[in-house]
């Protein structure tokens, strides 16, 4: 697997900081500059990458762009007037993170090219130590913004390690590696796919794409903005929070038909059929691609390219199980082998097992991991963890999202930690924890509104749902609903901590 990290020597770490923010994408940047705008000024955020960006700095893979209008991608408090198109490339996403960052005069307190290996709650001294590959660092508070989609996952295929060519995962491209005139596979049709297998085939002899499930793909309703649509952004601030209002408002009206009702999804089922028939001609390979679930149980996909790249003659979409990868090839269970010269996995990441949670140890020296094993990933509003005291998780269980910008989400979470924070300065807390009924009762409501979306009746089997058949990755309510319950922290939810409780337990663990 060949990674896109540089090797570089952060400044030193400071050994002790009241905040430690865990990685440097839209959430931990986004945290960052809030955190200095309220005057929480002493924070660290480190980063095992090479920059700011997170997923947009990690994917480079040719096609990759967001599946979410622009005017919503970006922070609500420093919007970019510079979009190109009405959904942005990852090359311009990236830019605008890494100018964002600059302006925000934060990244004196950012250290890249640290990899978090532990983080260990000191019930003693009520602080966090956290372990790195360039030392320790004693943290009062920690926020985790790795995301859900920062590890990528290996499919479990026989014989993936003899293969002697060229094999990496779409979020470590090889960039290096030059595909023109090569045999190449592509393993998987999700989100990632859809954008690699049209570029790539304007470049390889031939092209196999592996297909265990075909998702339902809608047009993309893409274009380049006007000149004075793009004057109308950078000089007339109303008119570009008026189009980014627009566009939140129609995205919300998506909720229904996952949330409520499949049926309401009509007109959306509609638009993917005809854009099936639009793009592929054969019959054949029309039934093949077409979905055999109802629209919305996996991840809806948007391409306009998609089905065309499929339909040309050396594409080829192989819909049999794999049963095995030969040095030299890929054998499916009907017996065929197929010859490649390069396998690019785009089978996704640890969305329902965060991998950081394993490094995470509580106030009962159980790890994140261990807390989740029985019952999956729990959270009380998808941000703190009973057992895990002054832990902050963005992005955290059950805060994913089908049809909207996660940078809403984001921007809610960091208003509660923030709400946090200056409640706990005010009354002098030195440690705060969800009780355990409050967060049961939190999740209790999640499941049961779950059970009737479209993500756990539509008769699919997707990533959004975990080994024990719950649904612990999509919020299932609107995204408005979810910032009015994240717009203050509730104290009353919580075992709290002052300075004179911790001092007494220091005290007696040290008699």
């Amino acid at each position: 697997m060949t990674s896109t990290n540089q090797q570089i020597s952060p400044a030193p770490l400071p050994g002790r900081v009241r905040t430690l923010v865990v990685g440097a994408g839209f959430a931990g940047l986004g945290t960052a500059i809030k955190l200095d705008e309220n005057g929480f000024t002493d924070f660290l955020v480190v980063d095992k990458g090479s920059s700011v960006g997170g997923t947009w700095r990690d994917n480079t893979y040719p096609g990759a762009a967001c599946d979410v209008p622009s005017q919503l991608y970006s922070f609500s408090f420093a919007p970019n007037p510079g979009w190109s198109r009405s959904f942005s490339p990852q090359p311009e996403i990236r830019a605008y993170l890494e100018r964002t960052a600059e302006q925000s005069g934060v990244l004196d307190r950012f250290r890249f090219g640290v990899t978090v290996e532990d983080l260990t709650w000191d019930e003693t001294a009520g602080l966090w130590t956290v372990s790195t590959d360039h030392g320790t660092v004693v943290a009062d508070i920690v926020i985790t913004g790795s995301g859900g989609l920062s590890e990528p996952k290996l499919p479990e295929i026989a014989g993936i390690d003899t293969f002697q060519g060229e094999v990496f995962h779409s979020a470590r491209w090889n960039h290096d590696y030059d595909l023109a005139g090569k045999r190449v596979a592509v393993i998987g049709t999700g989100a990632s796919s859809i954008q690699i297998v049209p570029e790539v085939a304007k470049q390889v002899a031939h092209l196999d794409v592996y297909q265990r499930t075909a998702p339902w793909v809608m047009p993309r309703k893409d274009r380049p903005y006007k000149g004075i649509e793009r004057l109308g952004f950078r000089f007339v601030p109303f008119f570009q929070k008026a189009f980014r209002t627009g566009i939140y408002w129609g995205r919300e009206c998506f909720v229904p038909g996952f949330v409520v009702n499949p049926k309401l999804a009509a007109p959306a089922v509609k638009l993917s059929l005809k854009n099936i028939a639009d793009g592929i001609s054969d019959p054949e390979l029309r039934k093949a691609v077409t979905p055999n679930f109802q629209l919305g149980c996996k991840r809806v996909l948007i391409s306009n390219d998609y089905y065309p790249a499929l339909a040309q003659d050396h594409v080829d979409l192989v819909t049999d199980g794999i049963a095995e990868i030969t040095p030299t090839g890929i054998v499916t269970q009907d017996g065929t082998t197929r010859e490649v010269d390069a396998i690019v996995v785009a089978t996704g990441f640890y969305t329902t097992e965060q991998p950081i949670a394993q490094h995470i140890t509580g106030r009962d020296g159980r790890t994140l991991a261990d807390a989740w094993r029985d019952s999956g990933m729990t959270a009380y509003k998808g941000t703190t963890i009973s057992g895990f005291p002054n832990l902050f998780q963005i992005v955290g269980p059950n805060t994913g999202l089908g049809h909207s910008s996660m940078v809403f989400m984001i921007e809610s979470q960091i208003a509660y930690i923030l709400s946090a924070l200056q409640k706990m300065g005010e009354r002098e807390l030195v440690s705060v924890e969800p009780r355990p009924e409050a967060q049961d009762a939190w999740n209790e409501d999640l499941q049961q509104r779950m059970q009737r979306t479209v993500w756990n009746t539509g008769g699919c089997a997707s990533w959004y749902i975990d080994s024990h058949g719950r649904n612990t990755t999509l919020w299932p309510r609107t995204t408005y609903k979810f910032r009015s319950l994240l717009s203050d922290f509730d104290l009353d939810a919580y075992v709290v901590a002052g300075r004179q409780e911790q001092t007494a337990k220091t005290k007696e663990n040290a008699a």
